[in-house]
């Protein structure tokens, strides 16, 4: 063979080798672009996701705005709440069942605040009774929670890692109370670790995932679960004036000039059933009086037991779960369950407390009613949402604030590490549109 044909052939070689050399590098820049290109897609379903629960947040806004007013509870038939779309992204309000039934799927919906222990102003014997609660946690949030006392467990927090001082304050937000000394993530959260409220797969398999659980069946929420930092209410009626304050019988000249619309008669026999001795919460005030249900949602708005701005604390006996009712002086477990009992039996009579005359004994109303309500004015919009193509998951809680008669956001947290939030339902039918997109 001639040097001419060695030299064409090592040309040829050569060549070849350049050409594979670029279909490689092709083939890898392909690949990497396709791999930059899904990861662009991913970015832009969690942007259409994060934009989802901004407007779950907004529409929780207007929907507070139209049915939420003068301590208004808005129920799940007055809007809508699961699946709506944003564009080809969707946003759901993840909820409670106020009845507690089981369920291995989220409830959709606004969650009122007013249905939870307030940690602020609960009695120690009401700490005591939610469930899986120590004596030495109850002592931690006392001290934590009571005003100019600075001593009583700084050593401890003090040795802690970060070490901090024992706050002497009111809490400002739930979370806080992973600061407290005795307060673990078992107690906290018990089986519910992404706090949607029912029991998940991996909440149900014993030690083959976290969290840690029995594997019952059923969904053993921590104490989190319970309680609220927020709920107050105004002691202004709906015009901006003063609540007639009826703890006394020096203050009862105002109230007599608001029965009058009952006429002078049926108000004088309003003012005799009260009688001369103290009130000391509105229940009383009802069942006292004995005003018909019709009589006593005219003037609800206008009376108070308090001398201050706002009441704190107070609990809605319409829509707070089994569980917290329980922990009510003068309820307990004995009678909480015939309050739900009735409450399933009867959903109209949501909207007053007048009811309870038919479940509760008289003992029983003058005893919890200092710690009851039928209003709310704080309320819990946690927004989860999904991207275009059912990718792109996104959930955040932002508590809203309508003491002053609008929405004020008072409280967001983005609850999206917490995983998945909404269930198997949601999740298999998500599959079955992808599936068919296919």
């Amino acid at each position: 063979m001639s040097g001419g044909a060695h030299r064409r052939g090592s040309v040829l070689i050569i060549v070849i080798w350049v050409c594979l050399g670029l279909v490689a590098l092709t083939v890898y820049f392909a690949n990497a672009m396709t791999s930059e290109m899904r990861a662009a897609d991913n970015r832009a379903a969690e942007v259409s996701a994060r934009q989802a629960v901004t407007s779950g947040t907004r529409y929780a806004a207007y929907v507070l705005s139209q049915f939420a007013t003068n301590g208004t509870v808005p129920y799940r038939d007055d809007y809508k709440c699961e699946a709506l779309p944003v564009g080809d992204a969707m946003f759901w309000f993840i909820g409670r069942d106020l009845d507690e039934r089981p369920t291995t799927d989220p409830m959709f919906g606004l969650v009122d605040e007013a249905s939870k222990i307030n940690l602020n102003t609960a009695p120690r014997s009401m700490l005591e009774a939610l469930p899986g609660m120590t004596p030495e946690l109850v002592d931690a949030i006392v001290s934590w929670r009571a005003r100019n006392q600075s001593g009583g467990g700084d050593s401890t927090y003090g040795r802690l890692d970060p070490p901090r001082v024992n706050k002497g304050g009111p809490f400002e937000t739930v979370d806080e109370l992973r600061l407290v000394y005795g307060a673990t993530l078992d107690l906290l959260f018990g089986e519910d670790t992404n706090r949607n409220g029912v029991l998940d797969d991996n909440e149900n398999d014993g030690e083959a995932s976290a969290p840690r659980d029995n594997s019952d069946g059923l969904i053993q929420p921590g104490i989190l679960e319970y309680v609220t930092v927020y709920s107050r209410q105004p002691n202004t009626r709906a015009n901006g004036s003063r609540r007639i304050n009826i703890t006394t019988a020096q203050n009862r000249q105002q109230l007599n000039q608001v029965l009058q619309r009952f006429g002078p008669q049926r108000a004088a026999q309003i003012i005799a059933a009260i009688g001369p001795g103290e009130i000391r919460s509105v229940a009383e005030f009802m069942l006292t009086s004995r005003m018909t249900a019709e009589e006593f949602g005219q003037i609800r708005g206008d009376i108070t037991v308090s001398t201050g701005t706002t009441v704190q604390g107070l609990i809605n006996v319409n829509t707070a779960s089994e569980t917290v009712l329980a922990c009510i002086p003068g309820i307990g477990p004995e009678n909480a369950a015939a309050l739900v009992a009735y409450r399933i039996a009867n959903p109209d009579v949501r909207r007053s407390f007048t009811w309870i005359t038919q479940v509760l004994s008289r003992n029983a109303i003058v005893r919890a009613g200092p710690y009851l309500t039928d209003q709310s004015y704080q309320f819990c919009a946690d927004v989860a949402a999904i991207g275009y193509a059912g990718r792109g998951y996104c959930r955040a809680r932002t508590i809203f604030d309508m003491t002053r008669g609008t929405p004020r956001i008072v409280f967001h947290q983005d609850l999206t590490a917490y995983g998945w939030a909404l269930g198997a339902q949601v999740r298999q039918t998500l599959r079955n549109a992808k599936e068919n997109r296919a």
